[in-house]
C-alpha cells in the first residue's frame, strides 16, 4: 500500500558470497556488471535464473556481496555459487567462521558488544553520528554524552600470552578489574587470541592489561582494531 512497509523477511532468503574472487565468480552467475556496484551499493539483477538484489556488502572484513533472493530459490542461487566457485576454491562456510572473520575485522555484533545501552560514542562508532543531520531520537542524549564524555569504550585486546578471552571475562590492571571482554576468538590469520572488550575511555593502544582467563591473570595489549586488515592487491 502507498507509503506502507510490507515485511518480506519469512519469504526472502540471503546468500553470502565472500572474499577475494568472490567478485569473480559472481559475474559467472549474473549478466549485471557486478565491477559496477560499489561497497555499500546494491544492484537488481538476475542471478542463476531468479531475480533477486545484489549488495556489495558484508560482515567478514572480505570484499564480497549478499545475495537476496525468493527463499524458494534460495538452494538454486547457493548451488549455483558453489558449483561457479568450485575452481576457485569456493567452499560453504558457517556462522562460526563468520563470527572469527568479523572479529579479526574489528566489526561489533549488536547484542554482543553493543545494545541498546551502549551509545556509539562507547562503542567505537562516533563517525556514525552526524549531528548536523538534524533531529533524531536519541540526539539530546548523544549530545550530553559528547560533552560530556563516556565512562567507558570499545577497546582492542591483543594476548601476549596463551589463551583464548571470552564473552563475560573481567579485564583489568595491576589487580583491579576495569572492565569485560564482549567478544573473543583465536585469530587463525594472527596465530593468538583477539578480543573486543569495555575499559576506561583513557585506555590507549600499547597499554598492557590481563584477561581473567580460567582464575589466571593472562597478559593482554590493547590494540586498534582491526586486528587483521585484508590485502587489496
Amino acid at each position: 500500500m502507498p507509503g506502507g512497509l510490507i515485511d518480506r523477511s519469512a519469504e526472502t532468503a540471503l546468500v553470502a558470497l565472500q572474499g577475494p574472487r568472490a567478485a569473480v565468480i559472481l559475474q559467472r552467475l549474473t549478466s549485471l556488471d557486478v565491477s559496477a556496484v560499489r561497497r555499500y551499493w546494491s544492484a537488481q539483477a538476475e542471478l542463476a535464473g531468479t531475480a533477486g538484489l545484489v549488495a556489495r556488502t558484508g560482515y567478514t572484513g572480505e570484499d564480497g556481496f549478499e545475495l537476496f533472493v525468493p527463499a524458494e530459490h534460495a538452494v538454486r542461487v547457493w548451488t549455483a555459487c558453489l558449483a561457479a566457485g568450485r575452481a576457485d576454491g569456493l567452499v560453504p562456510a558457517g556462522l562460526g567462521a563468520r563470527d572469527t572473520l568479523r572479529l579479526e575485522a574489528g566489526y561489533v555484533l549488536y547484542g554482543q558488544d553493543m545494545d541498546r545501552h551502549v551509545s556509539p560514542f562507547e562503542a567505537g562508532l562516533s563517525r556514525l553520528v552526524h549531528f548536523e543531520s538534524g533531529t533524531f531520537i536519541g540526539r539530546s542524549a548523544l549530545v550530553r554524552q559528547k560533552e560530556r564524555g563516556v565512562t567507558q569504550k570499545l577497546l582492542g585486546l591483543r594476548m601476549e600470552e596463551r589463551g583464548i578471552p571470552r564473552s563475560g571475562y573481567r579485564l583489568g590492571r595491576d589487580g583491579q578489574v576495569l572492565g569485560h571482554i564482549t567478544s573473543g576468538t583465536q585469530s587463525p590469520s594472527l596465530g593468538v587470541g583477539i578480543g573486543l572488550g569495555y575499559g576506561p575511555p583513557e585506555t590507549s593502544p600499547g597499554t598492557e592489561l590481563w584477561v581473567e582467563i580460567r582464575s589466571r591473570q593472562v597478559r593482554a595489549r590493547v590494540v586498534k582494531p582491526p586486528f587483521y586488515r585484508r590485502s587489496t592487491e
